[in-house]
């Protein structure tokens, strides 16, 4: 017996390419789908009809695509969203990408295949070719693939603008920044915000890469710390090398706050569990999560088509590692 996934050998395409030429639903090049139907017809296949009905209707589950799940701030948007989703009685087809494109485009087309009803993506690889042929609701989370992609975020200029500010507002002049990593936009746009404040200053620019990792960051700030013992502040492009730098401050006998300043960005748990507690840019997860999820499942079970851009509001969470009192 004939299946599809023999079609899709023998045009050389993916069992989703067939299921989107068989059942007219999502964009196929003309030149695929001819390839499909001569597939077809070579084979001849005959779709199960029992199949494709249960294709068309809802299979309760929805795909999620992260780049790294031990990263403690994609482990939190995670749980928010599946707050909303078992509310509602979908189950959470999560896959962890690993900033590998190929592997990215795997899990798309294993959820395709499992028939999810919609996908939630955060990647920093994909780009909107990737996505326009699938067939299925698309909600982009705390990364913007294209204006046709409804997506949650915040706005990860303006929001850096605000805690480089406030190292400023505490005293200090000579602020270093930690990169993350230059593919990732937000990462970039953290340290142009950084640079663009420094130089508007006439303050010195002073940075080191440490890719959102605990243990490059580490090695990194100990680097400049020693080429630059007059740092007065760290402002880490995310939290993780926020808790970096501090290990980094504490091995190299640096006081925090008394010696040095860090900030951190992001908001997740790891800044209230060491000691001092780190003052951080805290990104609404839980909301971004839930707001994430609940567009999706209305474009699922109403239809109803999401907004283009939902961008919401960092808040600054003043802690031990700055002296400031007020958080805004």
């Amino acid at each position: 017996m004939v299946t599809i996934r023999d079609v899709a050998k023998e045009a050389q395409v993916s069992v989703a390419t067939v299921s989107r030429v068989l059942n007219k639903r999502g964009y196929v090049h003309e030149h695929t789908r001819v390839r499909v139907e001569g597939a077809i017809h070579k084979l001849s296949y005959r779709p199960n009809n029992v199949a494709r009905t249960l294709f068309k209707k809802q299979s309760k589950m929805i795909g999620f695509l992260v780049p790294d799940i031990t990263n403690p701030y994609f482990a939190q948007l995670v749980r928010a969203v599946e707050q909303v989703t078992n509310e509602a009685e979908f189950t959470t087809f999560l896959c962890s990408s690993e900033e590998d494109l190929q592997k990215e485009l795997r899990h798309l087309e294993k959820m395709q295949e499992n028939h999810v009803d919609g996908v939630i993506v955060i990647s920093n690889t994909l780009e909107w070719e990737h996505l326009q042929s699938l067939d299925i609701p698309i909600v982009a989370l705390d990364r913007t693939f294209h204006e046709e992609v409804p997506t949650v975020r915040i706005d990860n200029y303006e929001e850096s603008l605000r805690a480089i500010q406030h190292l400023l507002d505490e005293g200090c002049t000579r602020i270093a920044h930690i990169q993350g990593p230059a593919h990732i936009a937000n990462s970039t746009l953290r340290f142009q915000a950084y640079t663009d404040l420094m130089q508007a200053k006439g303050l010195p620019v002073l940075s080191t890469k440490g890719e959102y990792d605990l243990k490059v960051s580490e090695q990194a700030v100990s680097r400049l710390l020693e080429d630059h013992p007059d740092t007065e502040a760290i402002y880490a492009g995310n939290d993780v090398m926020a808790v970096g730098a501090l290990k980094a401050a504490q091995r190299m006998g640096k006081r925090v706050p008394e010696d040095l300043l860090i900030m951190g960005f992001d908001g997740i748990d790891w800044t209230e569990m060491v000691t001092p507690e780190i003052s951080t840019m805290a990104q609404p997860i839980e909301e971004m999560g839930r707001q994430a999820a609940k567009l999706l499942l209305q474009q699922i079970e109403e239809g109803v088509t999401a907004p283009a851009k939902t961008v919401l509001h960092a808040s600054l969470l003043t802690r031990q590692s700055t002296r400031g009192k007020v958080n805004r």
